[in-house]
């Protein structure tokens, strides 16, 4: 630890409050965890990790003391450089996930590690959500979206985190805090506080007394604006509590730290409908998003220029006019409407049809509610941000910027934005926004690795300042915030009366200038081409990552070592350094610290990939890196002696519990322990270890056939307590929906290979895939008979094989939901089902395309199933036996309701088995539930 000396002594006043394990100096994590989505790389001195909100008071004072700036970041989903630091970075822990879902579902209360997409999913059984809609809820968290004042597709400005805020909890830089739900914080803040809250009172007699800019204020606020500090609340508001609590949102961490929001909440209405209209002429699509503004009958207008469309035309599922030649000066409008019910629906899909049918547009669709033709659609707006990320050059950085022109203006916008592009050489960049709001975004790949393309980037950058901001009055941020590279822009866009105004609330909130200097406010004009991120080739597995973050909240490593993203940045860095020869301690450390923190540590189950924008799984580089097994040679003996190695893992499994009965829980856990010190390869006990498998029941003999391969965890493993297994619940529930099993020849020797790729013993893999699907292909036919495959990372195994070529294509693989779903469960009768039940859907489920029959199933079983919050358990395999606290680090992330639920459920039984042993609950495999709670349906065509 080398820091300097302000940093130096922060550290240590902090160290005597704080666990060692959170404050983080050393070289390759303070680069990986200072990396956002962003371009600008910074590394900061120190990382520290808070969880609640005594320590960040603590913090705020140490800071002061030392005179260190602090920046608090929350998912790193920031696109303008406003949650990196070369100081102090300040990340949050696991205790900001609280959530409170209020007046049944009219509002809700969030702490601001709540990811967004999960407070939606608290309100779902209300049929509400929260108004901020950024494309990056299912990452971004409930903090980053205030601070940032992100709006979205759907949201607009009514229902930004400005308008629905109903309350807020916040600690400001002097350590106070401010609750505005309590009477008393505020009766206490106002006599604490006199002086900022008259400064804000004057602040806002200034602007009153002066016409040219209330006028000016309330004018740019009819847009989406997120350039500045939002000093619509010095006139939307008379008390000085409201102004500040409203200056917080899109404040960006540069006045206080939010502690919790309510927001209150808007209608998710059930039904809606998407259409796709392209329009040959620019002029005659913007009268159409003009027209279709005033009627107010849309949730969401995309506007997706000429050369978007032509980026996407490789996608499936669109109308067949999408894949014709596209003109220069064509524009398309994705059109998304919501009703209550059907018949209003479709009454309002009229309306705007017959609206739209106006302006003589060259193609439409016309309005679909199906979802795999809507989302087909969707895909074509969402898949315009990685187009251009996956085909940049390597090396270069992708850049999206979005502006916000007045509505009138916005077809002169698009034009003239595309000349910008012509202009300054940048021919990959597309064009597309919210167009119901005049918000436009812009894509492009400038590369930072010389002077000359640093100047072309500053020279394009004051064209759009001059052409948006000047020109046309429009917002040059419309919702991803000020940052780092709008800076040095606010007061060209603002005037210097107004951006005094944003000084002087900064000089009020923060007068030492210790909270995220040079973000919104900054004196240096050159502060946006400074520190510029370089994406230098790693891999062709990850050379396309744009470092967004999207991948992180799936990682069960996030919080423990590193996430995908971090991974990416950190083997970035290390590729680079090897090709220039740099041998420095840094670099050292850099390497010395990946092999756990980057390939150990991996789950490599792939999850990332599908979050990833561009479909990186990161987890393949990593099992790339991690090299052949040494044990290879173990490996392919055991896939052909896989009848001893399952015998032999049961007559362990006896052991253990033998132990078990002996010396008493705690007995055997310190006698598990001492093991693993002195032999490394012995497994970590996961407390709901299950007891050895009987031996497979006798199939029955009447109903239509089915090929049942029995995995081999599931023949050696029994169900949960011991006293079944899931064969004898799958063959269960078979006899009453009119099958009957076939197993194939020689089961008890097979395996899916699973085990042993990952653990990159491929040649084992192969040889014991190569014998089961001999063996399936035996057994149903040639592919006649369907094949039921009980555990879900085996079928996920033996299926994405059959894609590969490896496993034969006649063979009709089916994982356990989605068989159970279609075949079984409609002949079963369930007449009671569980109050509740906790559901996870294992990263096999998800892969697969199962999740939502696996989700039906849980329907059948509860009268409320509940999600786990949790994409990845991080048992991944062997890795719950050989890095216990990868699975324990991602099941600290469970939802609070699952946890609090009796009954669980999976398919996949190691994630059961690790779930059960950090839960307290008992999950259990969908065969067994099923089959618990079911009767045979009577019925003529019950057995045929």
């Amino acid at each position: 630890m080398n820091l300097p000396p302000a940093h130096h002594a922060f550290y240590l006043a902090l160290q005597r409050e704080l666990p060692a394990a959170r404050l983080i100096t050393d070289p390759a994590r303070t680069l990986a965890y200072g990396t956002d989505a962003s371009f600008y790389r910074l590394v900061p001195q120190i990382v520290v990790r808070i969880e609640n909100e005594a320590e960040v008071r603590l913090l705020l004072r140490e800071a002061h003391a030392h005179r260190v700036a602090v920046t608090f970041r929350a998912a790193g989903t920031s696109l303008s450089g406003q949650a990196v630091s070369d100081s102090v970075l300040v990340m949050l822990g696991d205790g900001w996930n609280g959530r409170q879902v209020l007046d049944d579902g009219a509002r809700i209360r969030l702490q601001p590690g709540v990811i967004g997409q999960h407070a939606n999913d608290a309100l779902a059984p209300w049929g509400r959500k929260i108004g901020p809609d950024p494309a990056s809820i299912a990452t971004a968290k409930i903090g980053g979206i205030a601070a940032n004042n992100s709006s979205g597709m759907c949201c607009g400005t009514r229902h930004n985190g400005y308008h629905t805020l109903s309350a807020i909890r916040l600690i400001l830089a002097d350590g106070s805090v401010l609750d505005t739900a309590d009477a008393d914080s505020v009766a206490a803040f106002r006599d604490s506080h006199a002086a900022l809250l008259d400064g804000l009172a004057t602040l806002a007699a200034e602007i009153r007394a002066r016409p040219a800019l209330e006028s000016k204020i309330r004018h740019k606020y009819r847009l989406k604006n997120t350039t500045g500090y939002g000093i619509n609340a010095l006139v939307d508001f008379s008390d000085p509590v409201d102004m500040l609590a409203h200056l917080m949102i899109g404040s960006e961490g540069t006045l206080g730290f939010i502690s919790s929001i309510t927001y209150d909440t808007v209608v998710d209405l059930p039904n809606k409908a998407s259409a796709l209209i392209v329009f040959h002429n620019l002029d005659a699509c913007c009268r159409a998003v003009t027209a279709l503004r005033e009627q107010a009958l849309c949730d969401a207008v995309e506007l997706i220029d000429a050369r978007s469309m032509r980026t996407v035309r490789h996608m499936r599922g669109l109308p067949d006019f999408m894949y014709d030649e596209i003109p220069d000066g064509a524009a398309a409008l994705l059109i998304e409407t919501r009703a209550d019910d059907k018949d209003a629906l479709t009454q309002r899909c009229s309306t705007i049809g017959a609206l739209v049918a106006a302006y003589t547009p060259q193609a439409d669709s016309g309005f679909h509610t199906d979802p795999a033709v809507t989302n087909a659609y969707w895909s074509v707006r969402k898949g315009l941000f990685p187009a251009v990320g996956a085909a940049r050059p390597v090396g270069t950085t992708v850049v999206i910027e979005d502006v916000a022109f007045p509505i009138e203006h916005l077809a002169d916008g698009v034009r003239r934005l595309g000349e910008l592009f012509d202009r300054h050489g940048y021919d990959e960049a597309l064009l597309f926004g919210h167009a119901l709001e005049g918000n436009l975004h812009f894509v492009f790949t400038p590369s930072f690795d010389s002077d000359a393309e640093t100047q072309r980037y500053s020279d394009f950058m004051d064209a759009v300042a001059a052409l948006v901001a000047v020109e046309y009055g429009g917002s040059l941020k419309a919702e991803h915030g000020t940052g780092r590279n709008m800076a040095p822009f606010v007061r060209q866009e603002w005037g210097d009366d107004a951006f005094a105004i944003m000084q002087t609330i900064k000089r009020l909130f923060d007068p030492a200038g210790v909270l995220n200097p040079d973000v919104i406010i900054s004196s240096n004009e050159r502060i946006h081409l400074q520190d510029l991120k370089a994406m230098p080739a790693a891999d062709e597995l990850v050379d396309r990552c744009i470092e967004c973050g999207f991948c992180e909240p799936v990682c069960p490593s996030n919080g423990l070592t590193l996430t995908p993203r971090q991974r990416i940045v950190l083997w970035r860095a290390i590729s680079a350094a090897r090709r220039r020869g740099d041998d420095s301690p840094t670099v050292q450390a850099w390497e010395r610290d990946y092999r756990h923190a980057g390939i150990d540590s991996c789950a490599a189950t792939g999850m990332c990939a599908t979050r990833c924008p561009v479909g990186i799984n990161t987890g393949t580089l990593m099992q790339k890196l991690k090299g052949p097994n040494r044990y290879r040679k173990a490996g392919a003996w055991v896939a052909t002696h896989m009848k001893l190695a399952t015998g032999a893992a049961r007559l362990g499994l006896a052991g253990w519990h033998a132990t078990r009965t002996l010396l008493g829980d705690d007995g055997a856990r310190k006698l598990n322990r001492a093991a693993r010190k002195i032999i490394p390869l012995v497994p970590a006990v996961p407390a709901a270890m299950p007891r050895p498998a009987r031996p497979l029941p006798a199939p029955g003999q009447t109903g239509r056939p089915v090929v049942y391969f029995v995995s081999c965890v599931n023949r050696t493993l029994a169900e949960g307590d011991g006293k079944d297994s899931v064969a004898s619940s799958a063959l269960s529930l078979f006899g009453k929906s009119g099958w009957h099993a076939i197993y194939p020849p020689g089961l008890n020797t097979l395996c899916c290979g699973q085990p042993f790729a990952s653990a990159n013993a491929e040649d084992a893999a192969n040889t014991a895939g190569n014998a089961t699907n001999t063996a399936l292909l035996a057994a149903s036919n040639n592919g006649e008979i369907p094949v039921y495959i009980d555990n879900g990372p085996c079928a996920l195994r033996l299926i994405e094989a059959q894609r590969a070529g490896l496993v034969d294509a006649r063979l009709r693989l089916y994982d356990a939901a989605s068989f159970l779903d279609e075949h079984v469960a409609p002949r079963l009768a369930i007449a009671k089902p569980l109050a509740e039940l906790a559901l996870h859907v294992p990263c096999s489920a998800t892969k697969l395309g199962a999740a939502d029959a696996l989700r039906a199933l849980a329907q059948r079983c509860s009268d409320k199933p509940i999600g786990t919050g949790v994409a990845c358990c991080g048992f991944a395999g062997s890795k719950g036996f050989t890095l216990p606290e990868l699975n324990a680090n991602s099941l600290g992330q469970l939802a609070p309701e699952a946890r609090a639920c009796a009954h669980g459920v999976s398919m996949s039984q190691t994630c059961q088995i690790g779930l059960s042993s950090h839960t307290g609950s008992r999950y259990h495999s969908i065969e067994a539930l099923l089959d618990q709670l079911s009767t045979p349906l009577a019925g003529p065509d019950q057995g045929r």
